[in-house]
């Protein structure tokens, strides 16, 4: 079943990334970066709401990962080349795996319910396919962001 969703996700992924650049202004524009930011309210919710809010340590950690995601992302767009933008990609896709990681402990702590933990971790799977998809286009785009030179 995932699979067959992924696939379709990317099919459509690669129908709206071909008319992508020319719409997009801003990261918030961005899919990636909508999805970024919700799963990073996710994380927060989870603290509220859960005995997560005590152990310090993986809070920051897991905030810390799942709001690199988003920089990134943010930081990135806002380099204006597509060089560097792909570099930053690269690195909110990493960030999306260490915060699956501690979602992990997260878990093994008894913080997070199953269901909790596996919507999560989907969104997390999909956004580091997202992505990728994302980074491939740039990388065989004719589109070429150009940096500022000031």
């Amino acid at each position: 079943m995932w699979g067959k969703l992924f696939a379709l996700i990317s099919s459509k992924f690669k129908v709206y990334s071909s008319r992508l650049m020319a719409t997009v202004k801003s990261f918030e524009d961005l899919e990636i970066g909508t999805s970024a930011r919700k799963i990073c309210d996710d994380i927060f919710r989870i603290k509220q709401n859960t005995e997560l809010k005590s152990d310090y340590k993986l809070y920051n950690q897991i905030n810390g990962s799942s709001g690199s995601i988003m920089d990134n992302i943010a930081e990135g767009f806002e380099r204006n080349g597509n060089r560097e933008f792909i570099q930053f990609l690269a690195v909110a896709k990493a960030s999306c795996g260490e915060t699956r990681s501690q979602l992990y402990r997260a878990s093994d702590r008894e913080y997070i319910t199953k269901e909790e933990f596996d919507l999560l971790y989907e969104k997390l799977i999909l956004l580091s396919k997202q992505i990728s998809s994302f980074i491939n286009y740039l990388q065989k785009s004719d589109l070429k962001r150009t940096k500022f030179r000031g």
